[in-house]
């Protein structure tokens, strides 16, 4: 399933698996994750990480998809 939203004016993109899988996060239900602002990408996941989230900001949206979606 796909998923989006917005966070603190950051959007965010998950496939989410209906359980976690061992190509989730952590291996979670997330297998896909783009997080952007302003037409800049900060954390980028598919199936692996090509971009890990940095900064407060990006990291405090990312633990809170984390919770509610993995």
């Amino acid at each position: 399933m796909w998923i989006k939203g917005t966070i603190d004016g950051y959007s965010f993109y998950i496939k989410q698996y209906d359980e976690g899988s061992e190509y989730g996060i952590s291996g979670g239900r997330i297998s896909k994750l783009e997080i952007w602002k302003d037409g800049q990408l900060f954390v980028q996941y598919d199936r692996g990480w090509s971009k890990k989230p940095s900064g407060a900001q990006v990291k405090a949206v990312y633990k809170q998809i984390l919770r509610e979606y993995n």
